[in-house]
């Protein structure tokens, strides 16, 4: 393929290549949470140290390209909005998401994570008045199906009964996980439809950066809320010593700008490309992605049944968009 052929492609299919790296994104992070979150052995200030590094980077970003380090001219409501999403997206969610992690591995903590479009969909016919059509629910069926197959099994005594194969507080942590997202998501989306008010359509540079805006006024409500997290707890000493701890500290920081910088940023950027059914159906191949390397790197055992739930989960997703 000459150059000029790639450029053309690559061109035509922007949102799509920007949709199958946000899923690669998600991977790293998820796999380098997993591991600083093991060796922090706090959920609390590992976000924390995470949010406070996404801060840092976004508003670099807006200072190279703006002047500016804060968000400009989005608005009371924007704020409002943009701010619920990250009180329920990363204070509620995440926290779930990074506790599933602890309990049942961020493979089975992504598979979750799928349960984020339903959730979404959910969320916008009670809050935004949308319209639930028959494929979402099919997708939500298909969706939960693929869930409980790569998470219940028959006993080992021989009496065919059901269980869950996972501790229940990592299936909870997980499903809370995908709701938060989801719900957070809805709330994102109504933000932005404020802010975009305020904002010169005309200008591509403005239209291009909301999504980092967009992203910093939820990491900003975000740590503001694991702060009176941890001030309510009074474990300030395990975020002194989560930041002493360098390897978590390196992982801690791959995570973050694999995830909350550049998985978010760019997922928020995935959807002007390119049709929403299709970003959010490649974006969500994450559960499939992640399971060889978690072979790999943490000698998970995989079987087949996991790798068909997580593909039908994945499946479920797609039907949100058709």
């Amino acid at each position: 393929m000459d150059g000029a052929l790639l450029a053309s492609v690559m061109q035509t299919h922007l949102g799509e290549i920007i949709s199958l790296g946000v899923a690669v994104s998600w991977t790293i992070t998820a796999l380098c949470f997993e591991y600083a979150g093991r060796r922090m052995h706090s959920t609390i200030s590992l976000n924390i140290i995470r949010l406070v590094m996404a801060l840092v980077l976004l508003a670099l970003t807006l200072l190279i390209f703006t002047g500016n380090i804060w968000p400009q001219n989005a608005g009371k409501e924007a704020w409002l909005w943009l701010g619920v999403s990250g009180l329920v997206g990363y204070v509620f969610g995440d926290y779930c998401l990074f506790s599933s992690y602890l309990v049942i591995g961020s493979r089975f903590g992504q598979l979750f994570m799928t349960l984020a479009p339903p959730s979404a969909a959910l969320g916008g016919w009670l809050i935004l008045g949308e319209h639930m059509q028959g494929h979402a629910l099919l997708g939500m069926f298909v969706t939960m199906f693929g869930i409980g197959l790569s998470i219940i099994g028959r006993g080992g005594d021989h009496s065919g009964k059901l269980h869950l194969s996972l501790p229940l507080k990592g299936v909870l942590f997980g499903i809370g996980a995908g709701m938060g997202q989801g719900f957070g998501l809805v709330f994102s989306k109504l933000g932005m439809n404020y802010y975009i008010q305020h904002v010169d359509t005309s200008d591509a540079l403005a239209v291009g950066l909301m999504p980092f805006a967009s992203t910093e006024i939820r990491v900003i409500f975000g740590i503001v809320g694991f702060i009176v997290i941890m001030l309510l707890t009074r474990n300030w000493q395990k975020l002194v010593a989560s930041v002493k701890d360098a390897k978590g500290m390196v992982a801690a920081t791959g995570g973050t700008i694999f995830g909350p910088f550049l998985g978010v940023s760019f997922s928020l950027m995935a959807v002007r490309y390119t049709e929403t059914g299709i970003a959010s159906t490649l974006m969500a191949l994450t559960p499939i992605i992640i399971l060889l390397p978690s072979y790999l790197i943490y000698k998970q055992k995989i079987s087949l049944k996991e790798i068909a739930g997580a593909v039908i989960s994945v499946v479920g997703v797609s039907l949100f968009f058709i």
